[in-house]
């Protein structure tokens, strides 16, 4: 059978059968869970600003396509 590592604790554990996989416990499984749940995960975001213009070509579409 094919063992994977926990992405918690990085233990081994047998993929078939085991009720938590990825996780190898209900320990691990509900530590991920928590760290989620608490946001401490997050994909890197670019923050942009958007310029006057940017808005006025956004308005003018807006219009455009209400207009239709």
């Amino acid at each position: 059978m094919p063992k994977i590592k926990c992405p918690n604790c990085k233990k081994e554990t047998e993929y078939k059968g085991n009720e938590f996989r990825p996780f190898c416990s209900e320990r691990c499984k509900l530590i991920d869970f928590g760290a989620w749940a608490d946001e401490e995960y997050s994909l890197p975001a670019q923050t942009t600003s958007l310029t006057e213009e940017d808005i006025n070509e956004i308005e003018n579409a807006l219009t455009q396509n209400g207009a239709n």
